[in-house]
């Protein structure tokens, strides 16, 4: 093997062999080579290089072009068959590119890739109808979900007697707080004012109208209160636009209408890997079915909800059908949180209210505490005042040196007297026999 001394401009020498020189100057060249663009321009290679540099990274182009003849989505998955769509240039450069097929050296790798594609005929119309195959179940599970819903809320807010029950409350409400105003006796109102009752309250500036409303019905008409069970696809309706709706039909129409296209030129094959119109047919046939089920659902949605909108006397098309149902939703849930509130606030003012007796009773049964213990300190007073008394008069001796009246003469006639009077008082009591000293001394107290 030949050596070579190299003399670098510093004026270090180092050995290399003749195989590490060869190669190193094919490398080069190679390099400047890939750096030459032939057709495309620099941001769509990079675009395709990053595309082959993902999922697609170890297979080779000519495996890739059997995948799209094939139409085998394993391989070429929606993200992919997106970005091949969005990536692959235009028309004329590819005819160049397959044009430069054979000198595929002097090609970079992502214009070796789209040389290698481009010679599969109606190549970005095939890729958009596998993309359309592969995001059809998810533009279904979209699109269908909010028909259904739209038309049901359609339905339910028409024939539910419960809400319209709520609807003439208010419309008396408001004629009552408009009494002798210009717009008292009204025949109806917008059912945009629904989402405007929680920014009237009273003077007190504590209850809105709202709050009222939901008062009365709860007092009055309790089983209205359940109205929102009555409608139970408004929630999703609120989220439904025609708008969209019909965009995404109008799309899906598209598609297909492309697919049907696609399989009217393809009854041929291309080549033994050509298997789209063997795979496809059947497709094209099921989202055809499913599409025109759609457009006559959408249809009746939009008939229900004009017939609603003469029901409400309002513009459809300029109170469109996402407004209505997102109005009637946010007032179902601020009745629900008013009514809520009214519970707490009830309940609030119930334990308030028992606090209070308790106190009340509380303080009652303390003042009658006291006020039978001063009966009982005063008539424990007044005892030991008697009692005093008593004791003084006992120890003075002054309850036996009270002066006593003259008697008349003949004492002991008068005392022989009395003596036979207790006697004929004994004999009629049923006692015989002399007095007792008790009596005795009764009878000279009381002569005393």
């Amino acid at each position: 093997m030949l050596n070579f001394i190299i003399l670098c401009p510093h004026k270090f020498m180092f050995r290399v062999s003749m195989y590490k020189l060869c190669l190193f100057f094919y490398r080069v060249h190679t390099l400047k080579k890939v750096k030459d663009l032939k057709v495309l321009d620099g941001k769509a290679a990079q675009s395709l290089s990053i595309l082959l540099g993902g999922s697609l990274k170890h297979m080779s182009y000519e495996h890739i072009r059997t995948c799209i003849l094939r139409c085998d989505t394993d391989v070429l998955t929606a993200n992919v068959l997106d970005l091949l769509i969005q990536y692959l240039p235009p028309a004329d450069q590819m005819k160049k590119l397959a044009e430069l097929k054979g000198n595929s050296e002097e090609l970079t790798e992502a214009e070796q890739f789209a040389a290698t594609v481009a010679d599969v005929k109606r190549l970005v119309p095939r890729l958009r109808s596998l993309a359309f195959r592969e995001h059809y179940a998810e533009i279904i599970s979209e699109v269908k979900p909010d028909i259904v819903s739209g038309t049901a809320a359609c339905e339910e807010v028409k024939s539910s007697g419960k809400f319209a029950q709520i609807l003439e409350l208010l419309l008396l409400l408001g004629n009552y707080m408009n009494t002798g105003s210009n717009n008292a006796g009204a025949y109806g109102f917008e059912i945009s004012f629904l989402t405007k009752l929680t920014a009237t309250k009273d003077l007190e500036n504590k209850q809105t109208l709202l709050h009222y409303l939901v008062e009365t019905i709860e007092n009055k008409f309790p089983d209205v209160l359940t109205f929102a069970e009555e409608m139970p696809h408004i929630d999703r309706a609120a989220r439904v636009s025609m708008e969209n709706l019909q965009k995404a039909l109008k799309k899906m129409e598209n598609d297909i209408r492309a697919l049907e296209t696609d399989l009217n030129n393809s009854r041929v094959p291309q080549c033994p890997d050509d298997l789209f119109h063997e795979k496809m047919s059947s497709f094209a046939k099921e989202s055809r079915e499913q599409c025109d089920l759609l457009h006559s659902m959408f249809r009746k949605m939009a008939a229900l909800y004009s017939e609603l909108a003469e029901y409400y006397v309002f513009d459809p098309q300029k109170y469109t059908l996402e407004e209505f149902f997102s109005d009637i939703k946010t007032f179902k849930d601020s009745f629900m949180t008013a009514h809520q509130e009214n519970v707490v606030s009830r309940e609030t003012e119930e334990r308030a209210k028992r606090a209070r007796e308790a106190r009340a009773q509380a303080e009652r049964e303390r003042r009658d505490r006291q006020h039978r213990y001063k009966q009982l300190v005063d008539m424990d007073r007044a005892q030991d005042g008697v009692m005093d008394s008593l004791m003084e008069a006992l120890q003075s001796g002054s309850a036996f040196s009270r002066e006593r009246p003259r008697k008349k003469a003949n004492p002991r006639v008068a005392g022989a007297e009395r003596r036979a009077q207790l006697s004929r008082s004994r004999s009629r009591s049923g006692l015989t026999g002399p007095l007792t000293s008790r009596e005795l001394t009764n009878e000279l107290l009381s002569n005393a």
